[in-house]
């Protein structure tokens, strides 16, 4: 039996992870969608396009969550080391730790935050701020960013779903 793969972070702590993300990234919330990204997109980085997988039917759609939350995971058993974890934020909910190794391997894993940005931003984040994913919801895009991360996860999403942005 191995740890808990996440931690849920005291409510009253939401401000002491978003404000320092805000200050960072500069983030700009809002419901509208459009093509505007919602952060100041770090280099290097990569975003996704996600658009095709919300075009597709339900169990299309379905799969495709899947395959971006597993794919996330694999990369990041790739590019993180194993005692790594990562800050989670889910915009306006609960934030969390995570820790991926952990994640992969629970027998009957629970994903309270998906990498998949279905309904929210979600953010996934080492705690120096320069690894990570963003996930918009209303561009339906996933922004893959730092070097460990780029190298591990954009060459297996981008081999089936196209580029949006990338910053070198």
């Amino acid at each position: 039996m191995t740890a808990p793969a996440w931690q849920q972070i005291e409510p009253e702590r939401y401000e002491d992870f978003w404000a320092p993300f805000d200050a960072r990234f500069s983030f700009r919330p809002g419901y509208e969608q459009n093509d505007q990204a919602a952060i100041n997109e770090p280099i290097p980085s990569v975003t996704v396009d996600l658009a095709p997988i919300f075009a597709g039917g339900p169990a299309q759609f379905a799969a495709a969550v899947d395959a971006i939350n597993a794919l996330g995971l694999l990369a990041m058993t790739r590019a993180l080391p194993a005692s790594q974890r990562l800050l989670v934020l889910d915009w306006q909910h609960p934030s969390w730790w995570f820790w991926p190794h952990r994640q992969a391997l629970d027998p009957e894993p629970g994903w309270p935050v998906e990498i998949f940005p279905n309904g929210d931003y979600y953010v996934f984040l080492s705690e120096d701020m320069t690894t990570g994913t963003f996930g918009h919801p209303w561009e339906q895009t996933l922004c893959i960013f730092g070097d460990p991360l780029v190298n591990a996860l954009a060459p297996l999403l981008t081999s089936w779903l196209p580029t949006k942005r990338a910053k070198p």
